[in-house]
């Protein structure tokens, strides 16, 4: 099987203001950004159920994700893949995989892929840090991993960043990319 080579994350643009979306949810319901924002910080991440970066990770990021909620940090993620050419990521399956992976935050199926381009997200896990205001202030990875597992166990890149920007509103100035699987894009 071939694996397309893994994308990085570009650099944190400080600052820039989260987007608002209206979309699907595995609990059919329609979910917008006010309805997800964080009394500290919210956090949106581009995923899918088939990228082997992401199920790496899923994990952690779950386990992340309940332990923010304690910050007042409130997270959903967001599936944008093309579901013709990656059946795996249809609909139905984003239903299976929150429910396996028990999911404390809403999945969203971004149909038209139009969030992920205004997000311009790039790849799988991609993770997007967001203060009280809604001002991007994290765009790194969750942690190391070397072969699809992670190097070492402890608190993720991720929570940290996502617990000081609850606490001070502000993300580490240092921040390691997130890699992952491209989006996968319709083809127009």
């Amino acid at each position: 099987m071939f694996i397309m080579p893994p994308l990085k994350t570009p650099i944190c643009d400080f600052g820039k203001n989260a987007k608002n979306f209206q979309l699907n949810s595995t609990n059919s319901k329609i979910v917008s950004l006010n309805d997800v924002k964080g009394k500290n910080g919210t956090l949106i991440m581009f995923i899918c159920n088939h990228c082997p970066y992401v199920k790496a990770v899923i994990e952690n990021i779950v386990e992340d994700c309940k332990r923010l909620e304690k910050f007042g940090v409130n997270a959903v993620a967001i599936s944008s893949n093309d579901t013709n050419t990656h059946p795996e990521d249809s609909f139905d399956n984003m239903i299976k995989f929150a429910k396996n992976y028990k999911f404390n935050f809403p999945y969203l199926f971004d149909e038209t892929q139009e969030i992920a381009k205004t997000y311009d997200a790039v790849c799988t896990p991609d993770f997007f840090g967001y203060n009280n205001n809604l001002e991007l202030e994290y765009r790194g990875r969750i942690r190391e991993l070397k072969d699809l597992k992670p190097v070492r166990s402890g608190d993720s890149d991720l929570y940290k960043a996502m617990k000081q920007i609850s606490e001070t509103g502000k993300g580490p100035k240092e921040q390691i990319p997130s890699v992952g699987c491209s989006i996968k894009w319709f083809n127009n």
